[in-house]
């Protein structure tokens, strides 16, 4: 056998340092340190804080854009409101402006003028606009008073006009006509009145200039049964008239209560008896009681201003 005593055994080798020695190149494991050695950080742990940096970034997008949004939000609301502050003191400012009361213009006081009159017919009962007594001047001058035998229902103005007159009213606007009949005061005598309503001043005064003349047209008569005007129809006129008043246009028929027609009286009788100066009065002084002016107020409230 060979000695083994004297050869030194082998031990075995390993790229460990013993303890206590530091491997050459300064790493701890014995291996070669070179530049590619270098600590990496780890894909995933950069993806994290890739994607928590870019939800930062989109939070702060959002949140500025929200303010953006408020701010103009805001900005627009703070407009309306102001404009509203406007539109509100200048509403205000105008309603006591125009409240307060002052003085009439002439232009104010004579649309009152005009409105008043021309509500009349609707504004005063019946018996208003034909009153049951109506004084007239006779032919001796003496006042005596026609009486209302009765009053007709309202009509249309073709309906209760000849047909010359009710197209000319018709044409120029005609509201309606009212139609009352008198008798004067020692009964000989029969009127009918007619008021035919314009819708206003204007139109009547182009109605007047388009009337006929001829006084055997206008108004139809109304005759009452059982009493003395039962007669009274279309041969029995003896005469025509109107006058106009305001918006208003009333008219005046005339005949005899014994019923005498026109073709049996002369012509000449016509023209100077009492008939019809009374007739004419008696719608003369209807029309002056629809137009006449009234009291207008000094101010717009009344007549304190």
């Amino acid at each position: 056998m060979g000695d083994t005593s004297g050869r030194a055994r082998r031990r075995p080798v390993s790229g460990l340092p013993r303890t206590g020695q530091v491997a050459k190149g300064g790493s701890p494991l014995g291996a070669p340190v070179t530049r590619r050695s270098r600590v990496r950080s780890w894909p995933a742990a950069s993806g994290r804080t890739n994607l928590q940096a870019a939800r930062e970034r989109a939070e702060r997008a959002a949140l500025e854009r929200g303010v953006r949004f408020r701010t103009v939000f805001l900005t627009i609301l703070g407009a309306i409101v102001t404009l509203s502050a406007v539109v509100v003191l200048l509403g205000t400012v105008g309603l006591i402006a125009e409240t307060r009361s002052r003085p009439l213009t002439v232009a104010e006081q004579t649309r009152y003028k005009q409105e008043e009159i021309a509500r009349r017919w609707q504004a005063w009962p019946t018996t208003g606009v034909f009153p049951e007594e109506v004084a007239y001047q006779g032919l001796d001058e003496a006042q005596q008073y026609a009486r209302r035998v009765g009053i007709a229902p309202e009509s249309t103005c073709a309906a209760a006009a000849d047909n010359a007159v009710g197209q000319v009213l018709e044409e120029h606007g005609c509201l309606t006509m009212l139609r009352a009949t008198y008798i004067d005061q020692s009964a000989m005598f029969m009127f009918t009145v007619g008021v035919a309503v314009l819708k206003d001043e204007e139109s009547r005064v182009a109605a007047t200039e388009a009337l006929s003349v001829d006084d055997r047209v206008g108004v139809l008569p109304v005759a009452f049964p059982g009493t003395v005007t039962e007669r009274f129809g279309l041969d029995q006129r003896q005469r025509n008239g109107w006058v106009g008043a305001g918006p208003y246009i009333v008219f005046s028929a005339a005949g005899y209560t014994d019923g005498r027609t026109r073709a049996a009286v002369p012509a000449e009788e016509i023209l100077h008896s009492e008939l019809w100066p009374a007739a004419r009065s008696v719608g003369g002084q209807i029309a002056f009681f629809l137009a006449e002016p009234p009291k207008v107020p000094r101010c717009t409230q009344g007549n304190a201003c």
